[in-house]
Formats: C-alpha cells, structure tokens, sequence
C-alpha cells in the first residue's frame, strides 16, 4: 500500500540547550575542556554545569529530502538556516546514581564542513555544582532520541473522537479505526505509536487542567503538541481566526502545568495526512512525518505506507498562524486563548 501527498509539513521546534562551555570537564582527561562531538570526549571524564549557566532556545526545523536539521527563525543561538547535526548520545551518571542523557548537537559554518558552535540538549534535568561521570558515548542513537522528543504525543487514557460519537481511550484505539478529524472528516489510523519514558526534562508531560483549554477532562499532552484555536475574536492581532499553539507555551503554573517526575505512557497516531483531531474535547495535532520524526517509526512502516518527507497533503483553506515563544505571555496565555474561543 503507498499513500500519495501524505503531510510531512515542517515545523520549527524549539529545545532548550546549554552552550558548550557551560558543560566543563572539572576532573579527568580533558580536565577544563567543554563537552564536545564524540572524536574528543573520553569516558570517566567528569563534567559539572556552570552554576551560571541558562538555557537558550535554539529553534530547529526539518528541511524537506535532508537528513540534517537547519537553525531556524526565532532561535536565540545560532544562524539562521545553518545546518545542524545530531553528534551523539552522552548518558552521564550522577553521584547518587541518576542518570542522565544529552545530545551533542553541532552547527556547522555556512558553506563549510567547519565546526561554529556546539550544544548540549539533556534529556532530563542537569543540576549545578554536581559531578557527572561520562559512562557512554552512543553515535548511533541519537536520531531515535530526537525522534522521541520531537514526536507529537497523547498520554494513556486521552479521550479520542471516534467518528461514531464515541470517546475512546488512545490506548484502545487499533489500526483502521474511524477518527473524527478537524480539517478532512473522518480518518483511518494507519499507525500506532506507544513508548514508555522518564518524565523528566524536555520530556515532562504538560497537563491541562479540566476547562483550561475548553477541554472536557484533564489532558496531558507532550510539550511541543500543538492545539488548535478558533478565535472567535482576533485577541492577538493575528489577522486571521485559526491559529495553534505548542502545549509547553500556555505553561502558567496554574491552569497549565509541567508535570515532573515518575514515569509516562506516550501514544503517537498518524493518518495518511498531519490532522487536528479531537482529544478530550478540544483540537490537538496528529503525528508530522518529517526528517525529525521518521526514526520513530519502524522501517517496515515507512515502507509500507509510502513515507517520505518530502510532501505534504493539501488544505483547502489558509494555514492556521502558529504562535510562537515570546509572542504572548505564558501567565495569561490560555486565558487569553479560552476566551477567544468561547466568545
């Protein structure tokens, strides 16, 4: 079976990275020298975080038939539209035996196959003042990392709307079942995702509060999973009444939380097109196929259903205006959002 035009639309995502000079060997081989690609790392080595260091948005996006990712608008390092590379996977062990794992991402000079900066992306919390010992240095894991993190995610027991009227939990749903979608009516599951993670980190489920969003019950979604918006009055000036906003960006501490800690269920649905289908209630974004995502999916199921991300399925009406970080503030963000909606 090969499905023609399925959507593989690139969107920019946005990581919170520490600068390689943030990342120091304090003990070891490289004594003083900053986390760099895997050719000059040495296992044992210790690092510790600057008790200085922040976190800085670097915005990456999927080029269409590349396998690389390129800096992309809104970034706070790096120049837009370099190229960017996933080094490799570093797993670190802290002294009371956690353990974290980081990408080394490298940006290279434009035009060149020189080195112009390096970033660490950890998957999970990295704290100051502590003594991480490098215990591996993987190259080939990487990319099935960043697919994990880049993938739009449901967790278990999300209420989905079966085009029967049903609400049914995104563990029960098979392939082949009927979805109401948004845009294009009702949609068959081609595929089904389902991994386990530490919630932790980039990977801490955000967690709508019943009523936060319009939502009917709670929702926990990953944080770069869009929702989509109707504004029945244009409250942000955007010019047009459909616009989407990543989970992570309505975070307000309150209606909107990060939930930290403990172990998640992450559920992935892909149709023959990137859809906005309804989770307890409220229009939130199916899988995108793209040179971030595609190593999730088994290579038996790429093959299967045809998928290269190249294309992308047409709408018959304007893209939505997707909101981006600093754009609105995040303390009043989904208020703003909910009302515009139910007006």
């Amino acid at each position: 079976m090969s499905i023609e035009g399925i959507d593989c639309q690139p969107t920019a995502q946005g990581l919170r990275v520490f600068r390689a000079a943030d990342f120091r060997v304090s003990n070891g081989a490289n004594l003083g020298d900053p986390v760099a690609d895997a050719t000059e790392m040495m296992l044992d080595d210790i690092y510790q975080l600057d008790p200085n260091a922040r976190s800085w948005r670097l915005s990456v996006s999927a080029a269409d038939g590349l396998s690389h990712l390129t800096v992309a608008e809104g970034a706070q390092l790096g120049s837009v539209g370099a190229e960017v590379h996933l080094d490799c996977c570093a797993t670190f062990m802290a002294p009371d035996g956690a353990i974290v794992e980081a990408l080394v991402m490298i940006e290279l000079e434009p035009g060149t196959q020189m080195i112009a900066a390096t970033y660490l992306l950890p998957l999970a919390d990295l704290r100051p003042r502590t003594d991480y010992a490098l215990v591996t240095v993987d190259t080939d894991a990487p990319r099935a990392k960043f697919a994990g993190l880049a993938c739009v995610s449901f967790t278990r027991g999300t209420h989905i709307a079966m085009a029967s009227g049903e609400q049914r939990r995104i563990e029960d749903l098979r392939i082949g079942d009927r979805v109401l979608t948004r845009d294009n009516g009702i949609q068959e599951v081609r595929w089904i995702g389902h991994h386990t993670v530490r919630a932790t980190g980039a990977f801490a489920p955000i967690v709508l509060a019943p009523g936060a969003m319009n939502n009917y019950n709670e929702l926990r979604l990953s944080p770069n999973q869009r929702l989509f918006i109707y504004q029945r009055e244009d409250r942000l000036n955007a010019g047009r009444s459909e616009v989407v906003v990543k989970a992570e960006l309505l975070v307000n501490g309150d209606t909107v939380t990060r939930s930290d800690g403990g172990f998640v269920d992450y559920y992935q649905i892909l149709f023959d097109n990137h859809e906005f289908i309804f989770a307890e209630g409220i229009a939130t974004e199916s899988l995108t196929v793209d040179t971030r995502t595609s190593p999730a999916l088994p290579r038996e199921v790429q093959d299967k259903l045809g998928i290269t991300p190249a294309t992308r399925g047409a709408r018959n009406r304007p893209d939505p205006f997707d909101i981006g970080e600093g754009m609105l503030d995040s303390a009043i963000a989904a208020d703003i959002l909910r009302r515009a909606s139910s007006l």
